[in-house]
């Protein structure tokens, strides 16, 4: 990879001490955080934006990632701050629209936020222009934007979608003799069938039946019969990545299908999650027995047992944070990255221009066995012109058994090699 940034140097910021702005959130009063250093450290301001579903049935509600970070704030300001720095979060409402995330970033820069820090937008051309020109870093993104994955001031935790297609295609690879894949008739679902491919190919299996599917469509029967077809009469595999419209397409898919058939059904989280097995039905859900590839450990996995007490004690009961809700584990992996990187800081003020260095210099975050270990020095990245910044190429595998997702194989699973050969000849 060519046109490596020089590392940005520190710029001055002027944080309010006492007063919160409107919508933003400092919990605690004027005066040292208990435990803190004697050499009075300023506060550390960050946003956190999501849609909150709130401007049309259609809208992402990815709400609970703001609340989190709220959550978040009272845990560590009650705990002696960031390494001493009272945290100053202020969130703001993407709205799931490319003016949104504008206005969010906008709004970013003139509150004077040191990071962006566990957020969700699909819409990267609309945020990071404003971010980049006020150098304010982008931390722990949901993934949902190409530019999360190729702008010099993000820092992703996960590896996106593509890391999910990657190893989805690697986990039905092992019990699938044939496999449909259902994805969206767009460039960007060209891209996804392309990459799902070349996972299969890599363990040897045949090219899946590429079914392309309308974005915004209400009913999948024909897209559902296509890939029935391409399944095959017995060991056959469909997956899907319809996101929010993935529940509507097994809804087709299993008025079709003939009753016990043998066709497993398999998607990634993001598409297929633990809400939405709950929501179906839990025991009862269509996804029982389903195959799903994800970022992180399962939701129940004792790694999120601090996240779990932070929610417990900390959201007073926000019914907005769901802790098995892939959006808010994120969240909580970003503010763990924040909280770390300002540690390795250690200086009695945080600006943009340190985080960057810091992180650029190859300050680690250890997200206590929830990632592989985090850095993003040059050297710790993919690389490759497709998936330049992604540093974290491992994927789990689970599967929904009893109503609930557990591990289907213990540990991480690497996808480099998938990422990097697509990319090669894609």
């Amino acid at each position: 990879m060519t046109g490596w940034r020089r590392l940005t140097s520190p710029r001055p910021y002027t944080f309010l001490t006492c007063t919160a702005a409107a919508g933003a959130l400092l919990i605690t009063g004027c005066g040292s955080l208990p435990g803190a250093s004697g050499d009075s450290r300023e506060p550390v301001t960050v946003m956190t934006w999501a849609p909150d579903g709130s401007s049309g049935p259609d809208t992402e509600n990815m709400a609970g990632m703001t609340a989190m970070a709220r959550a978040y704030a009272r845990w560590v300001n009650n705990n002696g701050g960031l390494d001493g720095h009272k945290l100053r979060v202020v969130t703001c409402n993407e709205d799931d629209t490319a003016n949104g995330a504008g206005d969010c970033a906008r709004r970013a820069v003139a509150e004077k936020v040191v990071a962006v820090v566990g957020s969700y937008s699909p819409e990267g051309h609309s945020f990071m222009g404003p971010l980049e020109a006020a150098g304010i870093p982008y931390i722990g993104g949901y993934g949902a934007s190409t530019e999360e994955f190729n702008s010099y001031d993000s820092y992703p935790v996960n590896g996106g979608q593509s890391a999910l297609l990657a190893g989805n295609a690697k986990q039905l690879a092992r019990s699938c003799e044939r496999v449909s894949l259902v994805r969206p008739d767009t460039l960007g679902g060209d891209s996804q069938a392309w990459l799902f491919s070349t996972g299969l190919k890599e363990e040897k299996r045949s090219a899946p039946t590429d079914v392309r599917a309308a974005e915004a469509a209400t009913s999948y029967d024909q897209a559902a019969e296509q890939a029935l077809e391409g399944a095959g009469p017995s060991d056959g595999c469909v997956t899907t990545v319809l996101g929010d419209r993935t529940e509507t397409f097994f809804d087709s898919f299993r008025r079709l299908e003939p009753p016990d058939g043998p066709v497993r059904i398999s998607s990634v989280l993001g598409s297929v999650d633990q809400p939405l097995i709950n929501s179906t039905g839990g025991r009862n859900s269509p996804f029982e027995g389903a195959y799903v590839t994800g970022w992180y450990p399962e939701s129940g996995d004792a790694r999120w047992d601090e996240m779990r007490t932070v929610i417990r004690k900390h959201a007073f009961g926000d019914n907005r944070i769901d802790p098995d809700d892939t959006g808010v584990q994120t969240t909580w992996i970003a503010y763990t990255a924040l909280k770390e990187i300002v540690t390795a800081i250690d200086a009695p003020d945080i600006t943009g221009g340190k985080i960057t260095t810091a992180l650029n210099r190859g300050a680690e975050v250890d997200t206590g066995g929830l990632t592989p270990v985090l850095r993003w020095r040059y050297e710790d990245m993919l690389g490759s012109s497709a998936y330049p910044r992604i540093v974290n190429r491992k994927v789990t595998f689970q599967v929904v058994r009893k109503g609930r997702l557990v591990a289907e194989r213990k540990g991480f699973v690497d996808v480099t090699n998938t990422l990097s050969e697509a990319s090669a000849k894609g």
